[in-house]
């Protein structure tokens, strides 16, 4: 049972199956059709859980809900919510949910106890102020829970941080690192009794730096980030975006390109987004498709927002 488990905690993976895989992933289906290159990215619906930086640079309000369709009995889940706060700073708050359900659960001696789920939430609250001389700073605080097994629970938190500097109205640079101090606590005592132990899985930390460029006469948007971290990993991403009438905006990125060859599989994506405004407020529908290299089928995400 315990096996079972810990593969359905790992389906999620992308840096070797370390702690926090789901949070990794990237968030609604804009940040995710743009190959989660969003670390500069000031235009459009932005949200803090890229680089919470990029918050009181928002255009607009916005708020959004997504969902995912994913193989292997995955869920992944977002709501987000963005604001400014003028003159110089913003708030933006959200939550990750993710999880794996109908898990075949088993004793010791091989006999079915029925299905099992695991389920992983993320909830962040960031804040942003921008400064005159073109830089802007970020911090995320953000809440960890983790559903392991019955009473096998974890509660942590955790920070991001973030900068941003932007040269023109074209050109921004962004600074991030996160996932300082997460990490997963664990207590098996009310499992095992006397027998239990405590444990620790510390998350990745990331550092990631990023460039979005607003081409001539507002085409589109190219953008992309370098990840690092600190298990020896080196992640390009990039994406881009057009919009082709008012309504109607394409989009497409490839996340994970891995730059020391560690065979973690690139994973591109396509959507849209179709938005009208009308009295103040412009509802949208955005949808990607994410093609995971190593799941039997890709992802469909699909996410409902509102800016106003």
């Amino acid at each position: 049972m315990t096996v079972l488990i810990l593969i359905g905690s790992t389906s999620f993976a992308q840096i070797g199956g370390a702690p926090g895989a789901y949070s990794r992933m990237g968030f609604g289906a804009r940040g995710l059709g743009m190959g989660n290159a969003m670390t500069a990215v000031v235009s459009g619906d932005v949200i803090g859980y890229y680089n919470p930086a990029v918050i009181p640079l928002a255009e607009y309000r916005n708020a959004s809900g997504s969902f995912g369709l994913l193989s292997l009995d995955r869920t992944l889940n977002y709501i987000s919510f963005t604001q400014t706060l003028p003159p110089d700073a913003g708030v933006s708050a959200g939550l990750i949910n993710a999880g794996v359900s109908n898990i075949d659960g088993r004793d010791a001696d091989g006999e079915q106890t029925g299905p099992l789920k695991t389920s992983e939430d993320q909830v962040f609250l960031g804040f942003g102020l921008k400064f005159r001389s073109g830089f802007s700073f970020g911090l995320n605080l953000k809440i960890l829970y983790y559903h392991l097994y019955t009473d096998f629970t974890s509660v942590t938190a955790g920070l991001d941080f973030g900068v941003l500097y932007r040269v023109d109205n074209a050109l921004t640079l962004g600074l991030t690192v996160k996932d300082v101090n997460s990490k997963y606590k664990w207590d098996s005592t009310p499992l095992y009794a006397e027998q239990g132990t405590t444990s620790q899985d510390n998350f990745p930390l990331l550092i990631t730096g990023g460039i979005a460029y607003m081409l001539p006469d507002s085409i589109g948007l190219v953008s992309a980030d370098i990840e690092f971290s600190n298990v020896q990993t080196r992640m390009l991403r990039v994406g881009a975006e057009v919009p082709i009438i008012r309504e109607v905006t394409l989009r497409a990125g490839v996340d994970r390109i891995d730059l020391k060859e560690k065979g973690m599989g690139v994973s591109p994506a396509f959507g849209f987004t179709i938005a009208r405004g009308f009295q103040g407020w412009t509802p949208s529908i955005t949808y990607v498709y994410i093609m995971e290299p190593f799941a039997p089928t890709g992802m469909h995400l699909i996410s409902l927002g509102v800016i106003f």
